[in-house]
């Protein structure tokens, strides 16, 4: 596997050398058998470069080799560029508090319910990109069991846990896992009805951490436009009072637990 920040540093090199040669985004993306936003994609570090696409880059960009160095480092990791910052902190958090309002959020997905997510993307992964999400999902998983352990909780939607995607069964699957990870002593999930007249989550999603020794608190936050963290007061106090507004609107564990059972028999 590639060193961290590989994919952001091939991102950068490769955008000082495209403007020092005076070269478009356009037109090295036709010399190379790119679009110009793929190659936008590559300098942000969301897409590795594939194939001779250092070789072309770096000649055209008259790079004398940098180029093909730094890609060497660059590997299907599985993990995007922008993502690195987050599960750098989620790995050695003391604390992890997630709300998910539209799918079963990554920490709970089985194998077969990550892969059919991925599937979902558009512009479509390459096969090697979407195995390679698959296993750096699934390798989180380890976190339940990291010691010492963490304290993990989730508020989910009910809509995430009756949207069929990859099928019924892989559904039914998942929800059997979730009541599985729930039964361990350090997670509680909590599910939000859906006749609740009152919500504190329609802003979306947002994960909030507390980081190792519960020193300081963060919040993540992932959307089309972007992702970012929160560090600052006010809007740090406000996320963490929002989150417990959250679980006190949503179904204690128990009650969570006998509905996330039925919604699965009924699959």
């Amino acid at each position: 596997m590639g060193s961290p920040g590989a994919a952001k540093a091939f991102g950068r090199l490769l955008r000082f050398y495209r403007e020092r040669a005076k070269v478009s985004q356009e037109r090295l993306g036709r010399e190379t058998g790119y679009s110009k936003s793929q190659v936008a994609m590559i300098e942000r570090g969301k897409r590795r470069p594939r194939g001779n696409f250092a070789e072309l880059a770096d000649e055209l960009l008259c790079a004398q080799g940098a180029l093909l160095e730094v890609a060497q480092e660059v590997t299907a990791s599985g993990v995007p560029a922008w993502f690195e910052d987050y599960l750098e902190e989620e790995s050695t958090a003391a604390g992890i508090h997630s709300y998910e309002n539209h799918l079963i959020p990554g920490l709970l997905q089985t194998e077969a319910y990550a892969r059919a997510v991925f599937a979902c993307a558009s512009p479509p992964y390459e096969d090697d990109e979407l195995e390679a999400m698959v296993a750096a999902r699934l390798a989180r998983h380890r976190l339940f069991h990291r010691k010492p352990a963490p304290l993990i909780r989730f508020v989910l939607e009910m809509v995430a846990l009756r949207r069929p995607i990859g099928g019924r069964k892989v559904l039914r699957e998942n929800l059997l896992h979730i009541l599985d990870i729930g039964r361990l002593r350090n997670v509680e999930i909590q599910v939000m009805p859906e006749d609740r007249h009152t919500h504190a989550g329609l802003s979306g999603p947002f994960v909030l951490l507390e980081t190792a020794k519960r020193q300081s608190q963060l919040v993540y936050v992932e959307g089309l436009s972007g992702r970012y963290f929160l560090s600052e007061q006010p809007e740090l106090g406000d996320a963490f009072a929002r989150y417990g507004t959250l679980r006190a609107q949503a179904l204690n564990p128990e009650d969570s637990a006998t509905l996330i059972e039925q919604v699965a028999t009924e699959l």
